[in-house]
């Protein structure tokens, strides 16, 4: 959309991108759908998969990857740079977190 959140503030007090979406980009519904598409793709692999993305929608992925509301994600910080990992916790029908959030040695630059 090419606004900076402070802009959008000021434009629109108390906007939260995982519970408003994206001005002129994309809605709470299509970024859910997008994530769903995604989760649904990785769960056919039944296999290990490696993804890079914007940390915007790796949050929305993971809430999505346990089953939770897309505004969920707002909760998952991630650093520029991390590693996360979605696994399971023994059972197919048990979506889980492994890692998350993990910098490399000495952090990521601020």
């Amino acid at each position: 959309e090419g606004l900076a959140a402070a802009d959008i503030h000021a434009r629109q007090p108390g906007w939260q991108v995982f519970h408003d979406g994206s001005p002129h980009g994309e809605s709470v519904a299509d970024i859910t759908a997008r994530a769903d598409r995604v989760v649904a793709r990785l769960r056919a692999q039944n296999d290990r998969v490696l993804i890079f993305s914007s940390g915007h929608f790796l949050r929305v992925l993971a809430a999505r990857w346990l089953g939770a509301e897309t505004a969920f994600g707002r909760y998952l910080v991630l650093a520029t740079g991390s590693l996360s990992i979605l696994s399971y916790e023994r059972e197919l029908d048990r979506p889980a977190i492994l890692l998350w959030n993990e910098e490399p040695e000495g952090g990521t630059p601020s």
